[in-house]
């Protein structure tokens, strides 16, 4: 299998992809039209091979992978759909399984192949970090970029057995921090935030380190978390489980956004959480 893989977009995870695959010597191609001049230095440096289109993209490739923020995923799936091309495409994006069916039927009427992913893990900067869960019928398609730099693991033949396990994952690793950010802010609020700082230390050593560690970087992505949680939301409400929980996740995640910090705000954990208890409403 040489031929190009088409790839939506150029963002950290999506051109560090791409370039997975291209340091494995599979091509990969996308339309850099209208895009900012960071995704297209991002493009460029991976050596993505721009093409003047997406019609030219879907026509030329035999995978297309879509990797953007999930607000998103179903706008792009519509758009390939609309080429009338037959490309097998997947969608890597964090959407709940009801997303991922109405993507996989938007693309199915128009006669195309489908695959449900998920990426587990940070984007792709060395082997053994990144993951890809895949589903559906169609999946031993991708199954065959595990030969070029990829991690590809199959989940079963069901459309939504993939962004299942995504939603279940992310619900762990990305919903914790709310319920940190949120602690720590109440108790800056409340005068107890070094005491409790220091309990955490005392009692929860493995806890306060990953959260010194990993807090201060979460404004810079907390814009793309707040549609994700509100998928776990819609995910776990359709199995019977509480959707309360992540929709207050995601309203966390809103109002760490409204704050409006810069990129990157180069600032402590103290630092952090003193400015969001002064500034977040």
């Amino acid at each position: 299998m040489i031929t190009p893989v088409g790839i939506s977009s150029f963002g950290e995870m999506g051109h560090r992809v791409a370039k997975a695959l291209i340091d494995h010597d599979m091509p990969v191609i996308g339309c850099l039209e209208g895009r900012s001049e960071r995704s297209q230095k991002r493009a460029r440096a991976a050596g993505i091979e721009s093409v003047e289109n997406l019609n030219d993209v879907v026509q030329q490739a035999d995978l297309f992978l879509s990797i953007l923020p999930p607000v998103h995923a179903l706008e792009m799936a519509r758009k390939i759909a609309a080429t009338g091309e037959n490309v097998t495409y997947v969608d890597c994006n964090a959407v709940s399984p009801h997303t991922a069916i109405e993507i996989g039927d938007t693309l199915g009427n128009c006669g195309i192949d489908f695959i449900d992913a998920g990426i587990i893990g940070p984007p792709p900067t060395k082997q053994g970090v990144t993951r890809f869960y895949a589903s559906g019928e169609h999946v031993d398609k991708f199954v065959l970029l595990s030969q070029y730099g990829l991690d590809i693991r199959i989940l079963g033949n069901e459309i939504g057995q993939a962004s299942g396990f995504k939603m279940c994952y992310a619900s762990q690793t990305k919903g914790r921090y709310a319920i940190f950010i949120e602690s720590l802010v109440a108790a800056y609020r409340l005068g107890c935030y070094h005491q409790l700082i220091d309990e955490l230390k005392l009692s929860q050593h493995t806890v306060y380190t990953d959260i010194k560690n990993t807090v201060p970087g979460i404004p810079a992505k907390s814009n793309r978390w707040i549609v994700e949680m509100e998928e776990i939301a819609e995910s776990f409400g359709a199995v019977g489980m509480t959707r309360e929980i992540f929709y207050g996740v995601a309203d966390m995640y809103r109002a760490i956004t409204g704050v409006h910090l810069s990129e990157p705000n180069n600032l402590n954990l103290e630092e952090l959480i003193a400015h969001l208890a002064k500034e977040m409403k």
